[in-house]
């Protein structure tokens, strides 16, 4: 599904998405997600795979979620 953000999405670094995404789940909810990492298997399409986690941690992460507002 194409979106008018195209451009934007093909400038975004995904190691960097990684990084900024794994500093914000920890110290915005305690969360740590042992598998996030960028996909190797697809680098063209930048794709960041988020893992497995324990169903306790999956439900932080939605109550974060819930807490946080929109930008």
């Amino acid at each position: 599904m194409a979106t008018k953000d195209t451009n934007i999405e093909q400038d975004i670094d995904p190691y960097a998405v990684v990084e900024t995404l794994r500093e914000a789940l920890d110290a915005a909810a305690g969360i740590i997600l042992p598998s996030l990492r960028v996909d190797p298997a697809s680098p063209e399409l930048k794709l960041v795979e988020l893992g497995r986690v324990r169903a306790d941690v999956a439900a932080r992460l939605a109550s974060a979620l819930r807490r946080g507002s929109p930008e």
